[in-house]
């Protein structure tokens, strides 16, 4: 887990700005929901599909069939997705084959939320759950 010092919240939460833009369109989070929808996924190094250890993914025509987007505009996510650190690729010929991965990107996220418990607890103590004054 990262540990954050005073000085670094502004590191941290700029590390994190890929994932909430990434997370920030909802044609990124179709693409997600497509994904996840195929019980394949990666964590901490480990792959899973369902009973198997290996990830098929899911193809960009795949990915097509399943949504109303052209195969460039399926592409331009998976990428964004990918420098997210939302998105692998395996490659099997010539195709690749997409699916979603968990682990520093998340870990990110939680830290950051951390965080903001973490600062937001004697807010709360002060002025109350509703941070009124």
């Amino acid at each position: 887990m990262f540990q954050v010092a005073n000085g670094d919240f502004s590191e941290l939460f700029k590390s994190c700005m890929p994932l909430f833009i990434a997370l920030g369109d909802e044609v990124r989070l179709t693409i997600i929901e497509v994904l996840a929808k195929t019980d394949s996924f990666q964590t901490e190094g480990l792959t899973y599909m369902g009973d198997q250890t290996a990830v098929r993914g899911m193809n960009v025509n795949e990915i097509t069939d399943r949504t109303s987007l052209s195969r460039p505009a399926i592409s331009h996510h998976l990428k964004i997705l990918k420098e997210a650190g939302l998105v692998s690729a395996r490659q099997e010929g010539t195709a690749n084959y997409y699916f979603l991965t968990f682990g520093e990107s998340t870990k990110k996220l939680c830290t950051l939320g951390q965080y903001l418990q973490n600062f937001m607890d004697p807010v709360q103590i002060i002025y109350g759950d509703s941070g009124n004054r």
